[in-house]
């Protein structure tokens, strides 16, 4: 009869040091672990540009109310500056964002460059042609082509669904809402 072997002792994990006291850490590093102070500093540039401009703008002194036209871009200037200063305290405590999860994003996959290239295309194109088509024209140029460049293939269907939403939009903001916006020439023949 044999006896069972004594079980070995499993070695005793060393403790992870930390850097000493005198070693410096360098720059890229600490940037690296601070890097969420960039959304920081954007917020904080943010706010002090809607303050200034809100603040320099030239109202007439005849207001009724209390509430003027400075009062929402004083009130939101106020706020990015708030939400600035609190994200910058928590990532100097050591806060951290959670990582993108991508609920069903596969971050592994790389960029869809040529649907970005093609949307981009697609709104300068409309942003240049509003002006001589009109808002309609560009509009439904602009809905078409995001939905083609977003992967709608439907050529009997997209151009209508496209025409129609911008006559909508054209109608709301022009004639209910009071925005002017280009006709073109088409408006003429309607």
């Amino acid at each position: 009869m044999t006896t069972p072997a004594a079980p070995t002792p499993e070695p005793k994990a060393e403790p992870v040091q930390p850097a000493a006291p005198g070693t410096p850490r360098t720059a890229r590093s600490w940037l690296r672990d601070h890097s969420e102070l960039g959304v920081s500093i954007l917020l904080l540039a943010l706010g002090v540009l809607v303050l200034t401009d809100a603040l320099t703008m030239n109202v007439d002194i005849t207001q009724r109310g209390p509430v003027g036209p400075k009062t929402v871009p004083v009130v939101v200037g106020i706020g990015l500056l708030i939400v600035a200063a609190l994200l910058a305290v928590d990532v100097l405590r050591g806060g951290r964002g959670q990582a993108e999860t991508g609920e069903d994003v596969d971050l592994g996959e790389p960029a869809d460059w040529r649907t970005v290239l093609l949307l981009s295309g697609v709104f300068l194109g409309s942003a240049v042609l509003i002006e001589p088509l009109g808002f309609p024209a560009a509009g439904a140029l602009l809905f078409w082509g995001a939905a083609y460049a977003l992967g709608s293939r439907r050529v009997d269907r997209d151009p209508l669904i496209a025409a129609v939403l911008s006559l909508a939009a054209y109608a709301l903001f022009d004639k209910l809402l009071g925005v002017p916006l280009p006709g073109g020439p088409l408006m003429g023949v309607l």
